[in-house]
């Protein structure tokens, strides 16, 4: 019977333990998440679209974003989201989800990669999903194929 030295079963072991250690899933919910330090966190507009979150009450088209607060791209994407629920407003439902503070939206939506632009028709139907920034020509082209087509509310005080 052949016996292995005591420095390989030292080797053996260690390589047995790194195996385990990266195989298994541990408790990566509570690791620190990385986000750009020097971005601020989404302005008031994720935390008003928050609450409406989820639901499509309304029988409008509605393009719900999924992202975070610290993501530079979600961050680019704010100011776009927020143009478009001003000037579509009762035409168009526009929300922005945390995904970093509401897991269990991620989850539900199957996010893979953030922002995420989901399209939904008035029947609450998914019609498109975009991973990435979205321009807003992109966004209302995208409406425009899928067959809807919006058009800016006047502005106050404008001529016709």
């Amino acid at each position: 019977m052949k016996t292995t030295s005591l420095p390989s079963r030292w080797v053996i072991a260690a390589v047995l333990l790194a195996a385990g250690l990266i195989l298994t899933p541990g408790n990566r919910a509570a690791a620190p998440r990385r986000g750009c330090p020097l971005v601020l966190p989404m302005t008031a507009f994720a935390a008003e679209t928050a609450k409406t979150a989820e639901t499509n009450t309304t029988a409008r088209p509605r393009l719900m974003a999924l992202g975070a607060g610290k993501c530079v791209s979600c961050k680019a994407m704010a100011p776009i989201l927020k143009e478009l629920k001003a000037e579509y407003a009762g035409r168009m439902d526009v929300e922005f989800i945390d995904v970093w503070k509401n897991s269990d939206a991620a989850k539900a939506h199957s996010i893979k990669l953030i922002p995420t632009q989901i399209f939904f028709d008035a029947a609450g139907k998914e019609r498109f999903r975009h991973m990435g920034f979205f321009s807003k020509k992109d966004i209302l082209a995208k409406w425009k194929e899928l067959g809807v087509e919006f058009t800016p509310a006047a502005k106050p005080g404008a001529k016709k």
